[in-house]
């Protein structure tokens, strides 16, 4: 059983995560800056689940629950970064504070976090810090170019810090989610039917969370069409483009 902390788990994937690795016998931690939807799993689990409502653009607020936890739990085996923010605008429609706020949720949130459990993995000699990327970070979309900008940073990031972290022990990894029914998704015009239902990700997701792949998915479909991604980024982006406005435009 591990000591797991995570971003952005008040719903959606990342709730069903929460419930899942609960189920499974580990302890969570969670940092959002909502928390109401957590109380129902704290009914069930207690001293096991315990969550901070913490905003990642603030860095204080990021020390302070990674700490608590780490005290708390006496350790962290595993660090996830799901939290993330998402418009659907064009570029010409986007002005830079747009791009800096997402850049700010998604991207230095993951490096406020990053930095916040570091110190812990590196005292202890092991670790696993994993980010939540999507397929819009390697091909591209419509409309959504700050979100997936971010999302292409952090794969980045995941790299650098996987090769240097590598000499204590400290692995970084992605997660790959299908698009699914959850609310940051729901402005997108995609019929429900072709999103995947959050709880069945969340749950996959969690486990494989002991994955030691570098690219971790919810099940084996994905992770075929992941792979497809990343083999014709430019051909596919165009392709899920396309096939969005032609249904946004009926």
């Amino acid at each position: 059983m591990a000591n797991i902390i995570i971003t952005g788990a008040n719903e959606g994937i990342g709730y069903y995560m929460v419930e899942k690795l609960l189920l499974d016998g580990n302890k969570v931690s969670v940092l959002d800056i909502e928390t109401a939807n957590l109380d129902n799993l704290k009914k069930r689990f207690d001293s096991n689940l315990i969550y901070y409502k913490a905003d990642l653009r603030n860095e204080e607020e990021v020390k302070i629950a990674v700490c608590e936890s780490a005290t708390r739990f006496g350790n962290i085996d595993i660090a996830v970064h799901n939290a993330c923010k998402c418009t659907f605008r064009s570029e010409a429609e986007s002005d830079l504070e747009t791009y800096k706020d997402v850049f700010d949720v998604n991207y230095f949130g993951a490096l406020r976090f990053v930095k916040s459990v570091i110190p812990y993995m590196t005292a202890q000699k092991k670790g696993k810090v994993i980010f939540t990327s999507s397929g819009v970070g390697v091909t591209g979309f419509m409309n959504i170019s700050p979100y997936s900008s971010t999302k292409g940073a952090l794969e980045a990031l995941a790299k650098c810090l996987r090769i240097e972290y590598a000499k204590d022990n400290i692995t970084f990894h992605i997660m790959h989610p299908p698009l699914t029914r959850t609310k940051s998704a729901s402005p997108l015009p995609v019929p429900d039917e072709f999103k995947a239902l959050p709880e069945k990700v969340g749950y996959g997701l969690a486990k494989h969370i002991n994955s030691k792949r570098y690219i971790i998915c919810h099940s084996f479909n994905q992770k075929f069409q992941t792979m497809g991604c990343y083999l014709f980024p430019i051909k596919i982006g165009n392709l899920l483009s396309k096939m969005t406005a032609n249904a946004d435009n009926r």
